[in-house]
């Protein structure tokens, strides 16, 4: 038993100084790249320096985005939208704006804040009730307009709600820089497990557990015991009813079996982990759970969201196939439920709207001949119904969108009457329900579903939408249509093979919509020292030195090291001189 245990024990830490060894190597090539973007990152930095005041406007829904945020707010009817990102085709779109959405109304605010976190996606954000409320944002990426380089936050956020004001903490000891990374609230806590970080040419995925308390204000890394979930990202943490833990389910990871070839894996498991004793004597443990029911097909990109009753819910993502360097998908649009107190998982089959219920009810209790059995035979369990959509983007592209909506299902004995009710009940009739997609935004408020965006793929063109659905959790009834999609809002641009064209495209790419973009561009652009006749790169950038210097210390703070701010202020003069 020792001799086990102690090969068990070392090769734990071989293990772990193998993921040292691959994070200090990733870290190495990707601080070039990082240092870059830093550049680009600071520039949109002091265009936000600039405003002073809050502003909030009533406007549209949000352009279509991916890996943005999506909470309920604590004490308000209302949902918080922050960040994402957006590609068509050609360049990528980074995005740090803020929205509000007044359930009640149907409404959306953009709201306006000074210094802001920079444009990130495929961060965290949690909120909490205390303060008057407060939105906490944890790390996420930054990409260059071609998508070829990544930068990796580390920062931690808080919008203070109640007096619409952004604070940057700075607390040493927190998570290395990442994205795909989950984050929740844990009694006092914010807890932070996995992601990833990737540079040009290598990746490492991450399994580490930390703690962010909201008392002291500080990190700290949590020494785990038991066998925990592989490395991975883009899983789903839910803390458990009491508090006494978190589950952690799924995930995506990738290794590379050769030089230039790369395999993902998706995951499938699920963990809890566990907090024993008191807050200062806290100890934590990983153990393996093994679920019963009906489990979801095994997928990635899947949104999930905590309902009432400690129910979280399951929706949509995709299932890749990988043969022979080609990737083909199959999106999702169903519903899973798991109960957090009986460990165990069920469908989420809508029953359709009361009326057609009571006509069905009516029908199975009547006598076998007469007017009765033959309603009861009109609404007899069907088999999934196939709709075909058809939609015409602007640029003439026709999508095709095909939905199985599930048919009444046959009754299933289960331990629980009402969770046999929700599993017996199936649609008479095809309902409005999203289409099949991945990486939809979900969050709950007041036991209804909230479900934004998402994307799916034809062949080669990614569709990234901006429609919005809710579903009310305790009826479980039909799927309402808040926003539709907007074909206006699909753009699709073919790769370019021309670098001219891709710094072309390169400019504005972040920030707010194109055209408005530009507009704040060039005033900002005339506040910046003038290019003189004649005058090359290196000769602007000398001359203006001392102006770019001071613009990059003050975006960096005065604790960054001179010489990095140096680099900063010189890649951000060039950039300025390359976009006259």
């Amino acid at each position: 038993m020792g001799k086990k245990g102690n090969k068990k024990e070392s090769k734990a830490k071989g293990a772990e100084k193998t993921a040292a060894k691959m994070e200090k190597k990733v870290s190495k090539r990707s601080k070039r790249e990082e240092e870059d973007l830093e550049a680009l990152i600071a520039e949109f930095q002091s265009l936000d320096a600039k405003k002073t005041q809050v502003t909030e406007t009533t406007c549209p829904p949000p352009s279509p985005r991916l890996n943005a945020s999506l909470n309920a707010h604590p004490e308000k009817d209302e949902l918080i939208l922050f960040g994402g990102e957006y590609f068509n085709g050609r360049k990528t779109y980074l995005y740090n704006d803020l929205f509000f959405y007044n359930i009640k109304k149907n409404t959306w605010v953009k709201s306006e804040i000074p210094n802001p976190p920079p444009p990130r996606c495929a961060h965290q954000a949690v909120v909490v009730p205390q303060g008057g409320g407060q939105l906490w944002i944890f790390g996420g990426e930054f990409a260059s307009p071609n998508g070829e380089q990544f930068y990796h936050y580390k920062d931690l956020w808080v919008l203070h709600l109640a007096t619409s004001t952004w604070e940057n903490i700075k607390a040493p000891g927190g998570p290395s820089g990442r994205s795909g990374h989950r984050m929740v609230l844990s009694k006092k806590q914010l807890l932070v497990f996995g992601g990833f970080h990737e540079s040009t040419r290598d990746f490492i995925y991450y399994n580490d557990v930390y703690s962010f308390s909201l008392e002291t204000f500080t990190w700290s890394r949590l020494s785990v015991s038991g066998s925990g979930p592989s490395p991975r990202s883009a899983c789903q943490m839910t803390s458990t009813p009491d508090g006494s833990g978190v589950i952690i389910y799924g995930g995506y990871s990738k290794v590379r079996v050769k030089k230039d070839v790369e395999k993902g894996t998706i995951h499938s498991d699920m963990f809890i982990l566990k907090r024993d004793g008191k807050e200062a004597q806290e100890k934590w443990s990983w153990s393996r759970v093994n679920p019963s029911g009906n489990k979801p097909p095994v997928r990635s990109g899947f949104s999930m969201a905590v309902g009432p009753a400690g129910r979280a819910v399951l929706f949509g993502g995709v299932c890749d196939e990988e043969e022979d360097e080609t990737l083909e998908g199959d999106f999702y649009n169903d519903l899973y439920l798991y109960d957090t107190v009986k460990n165990r998982w069920f469908p989420g089959v809508l029953r359709g709207n009361k009326t057609e219920k009571k006509k069905r009810r009516r029908g199975k209790k009547g006598g076998p001949e007469g007017p009765e059995k033959e309603e009861e035979e009109e609404t007899a369990p069907q088999g999934p119904t196939e709709v075909i959509k058809e939609i015409v983007t602007e640029d003439g592209t026709v999508m095709t969108i095909k939905e199985v909506l599930p048919g009444a299902q046959d009754e299933e004995e289960e331990e629980d009457e009402e969770e046999e009710e929700e599993e017996e009940e199936g649609a008479s009739a095809p309902l409005i329900e999203p289409c099949a997609r991945s990486s939809a935004l979900a969050t709950v408020r007041q036991g209804k579903l909230f479900l934004y965006g998402g994307m799916f793929e034809v062949g080669d063109r990614q569709f990234t939408l901006n429609d919005m659905y809710s579903l009310d959790l305790h009826k479980m009834d039909q799927w309402e249509v808040l926003v539709e999609m907007d074909p206006k809002t699909q753009e699709w641009l073919e790769e370019s093979e021309s670098e001219d064209d891709e710094e072309e495209e390169a400019k504005g790419a972040a920030g707010e919509e194109e055209e408005s973009e530009e507009d704040s561009e060039e005033e900002d652009e005339d506040e910046h020292p003038a290019i003189q006749e004649g005058e090359t790169v290196t000769d602007y950038q000398a001359r203006t030195e001392q102006y770019w210097v001071g613009l990059a210390r003050a975006n960096m703070g005065p604790d960054t090291k001179d010489k990095k701010v140096a680099k900063v202020a010189m890649a951000m003069a060039k950039v300025f001189y390359e976009d006259q």
